[in-house]
């Protein structure tokens, strides 16, 4: 059993002010695997105070020094890179393959956009050629708090981190009380990265108690969230008491357009996406959208990749699909299963129930539903599990009308070989991101959605300028 009580504050760890042990369940096996503690209302003013205090030197020091010990942490990471891993299998359910490739690789390739988005982006710069005496100055929004997610840990983790150190931020890390191992391997990763006493924090606690304290506290000017619609709304209506500043990044209801022309591998990359990380990702594409004269062919496809796909436990190398985080997601997964089956939605693969020889452990069976129509609860909800919904259509605008018909707007995807109409698409897709063709977005690229999937970016320049605010002087001396 991994014992971890202790959080990070001020550049030392430190035991908490109230003992409140949390363990930490290996969804593998349903065993206890670590325990934590989560933080009080002290430990959160103490970590908040922390960083408080760092503020104003941190905000002095020159981008090049901050760029610096990113840099540094770069090199740590990777030689931590497994242990991250290890931690992220073994607490929140990844495949040992996954963990170390997208969950554990994530950081590093984040942490080195962040670096060369910050050597070309321009802190100080003149207004303009017609006002040589204007200065535009980008200069840290102040404390942040940060509250990550247990689905893709260290991804988020680093979006924020990253971005907040260079843009100048001190911050306070609440990581989900799900999956805090690898949060604080990478807090010990901060401090030998050698970043000053008080600019990284980390209180390990739960929505209700840490993650309530931070949105409200008075000494917090910005919450960066990352989670469900629900809680984002919450936090909203939280920091608007003291108007901070808040980033969210929500959930999606993600939908694929396949069109008659799409490539041969479309659909089973469809499947592919989805299924991956246990259908756990905000931006899966959980509706499929198959054109009509494809549409049968499509569903027994789809079919047939989710029939063949393993499901195993997350730390054994090699490819499947691992358990779902916890039995509270596992229930309601199962919930939404029978909801299609009850609502006429067509079982064509999966179904209620963990797959066969699978015991123990909060498994799900790889599911897809055919000739489900867009009103339907499996296509309205995020489900958050290996669970693809299809849906026909006749034309390019059904599609479009079918695909905006949601709340959300994270990530939509397009399959065709018609140029014209890919480009139509991305502009009339209601999203904060499109993907078309199996082409994913490229190193840099801004992450984030609209309506109800949340607002701002992370990820690149627009992560950095998120933890930025913009001040504009007038009179400034020539030097």
């Amino acid at each position: 059993m991994i014992e971890k009580r202790d959080f990070y504050i001020n550049g030392q760890w430190v035991a908490p002010s109230a003992a409140h042990d949390f363990t930490v369940i290996n969804p593998s096996t349903e065993k206890p695997c670590a325990v934590i503690s989560l933080g009080s209302q002290a430990d959160t003013d103490a970590a908040v105070a922390a960083a408080k205090a760092a503020l104003p030197g941190w905000m002095a020091t020159p981008v090049e020094e901050r760029i610096a010990l990113v840099e540094r942490l770069v090199d740590i990471y990777k030689t931590r890179s497994e242990d991250l891993a290890q931690a992220m299998s073994l607490e929140m359910g990844a495949p040992l393959d996954l963990s170390r490739t997208s969950q554990a690789g994530a950081g590093a390739y984040h942490l080195k956009n962040f670096i060369r988005a910050a050597k070309a982006f321009q802190f100080e710069r003149p207004l303009g050629d017609h006002a040589p005496n204007d200065r535009i100055i980008h200069e840290a929004v102040g404390v942040a708090a940060l509250i990550t997610p247990w689905n893709w840990p260290m991804n988020q983790v680093t979006l924020k981190v990253g971005a907040a150190a260079i843009a100048g931020c001190t911050m306070v890390l609440k990581p989900s009380e799900q999956s805090p191992l690898n949060a604080m391997i990478f807090a010990e990763m901060m401090d030998e990265a050698g970043f000053p006493a008080g600019v990284f924090n980390l209180v390990n606690g739960d929505g209700v108690g840490v993650g309530s304290q931070l949105s409200a506290h008075p000494d917090v000017d910005m919450v960066s969230f990352t989670g469900s619609t629900r809680a984002g709304t919450a936090i909203s209506k939280s920091a608007a008491e003291t108007l901070k500043k808040v980033h969210l990044e929500l959930g999606g209801k993600g939908a694929n357009v396949i069109f008659a022309d799409a490539d041969e591998k479309a659909v089973k990359r469809g499947v592919l996406h989805m299924m991956q990380n246990t259908g756990q990702s905000c931006n899966a594409p959980s509706r499929m959208l198959v054109q009509r004269p494809v549409y049968d062919q499509a569903v027994e496809t789809a079919a047939e990749v989710a029939g063949n796909m393993a499901v195993s436990n997350a730390m054994e190398e090699g490819r499947h699909i691992g358990p779902v985080v916890n039995e509270v997601q596992w229930s309601k997964i199962q919930d939404m299963i029978q909801k299609g089956i009850d609502e006429g939605a067509r079982l064509v693969a999966g179904g209620t129930g963990r797959p066969e020889g699978l015991n123990k452990g909060y498994y799900v069976r790889p599911t897809v539903f055919a000739d489900a129509n867009n009103q339907m609860t499996i296509a309205r909800e995020e489900i958050f599990g290996p669970v693809l919904t299809i849906i026909p259509f006749d034309t390019e605008e059904e599609a479009i009308e079918i695909a905006n018909d949601t709340p959300y707007g994270l990530t939509n995807y397009v399959q065709t070989q018609d140029g014209d109409r890919a480009n139509r698409m991305a502009r009339a897709l209601r999203s904060g991101m499109v993907e078309m063709n199996g082409q994913s977005r490229s190193a840099g690229s801004p992450f984030g959605g609209m309506k109800q999937s949340g607002n701002g970016r992370e990820g690149g320049v627009w992560g950095i300028e998120d933890f930025l605010e913009v001040k504009a002087v007038g009179g400034w001396a020539a030097e």
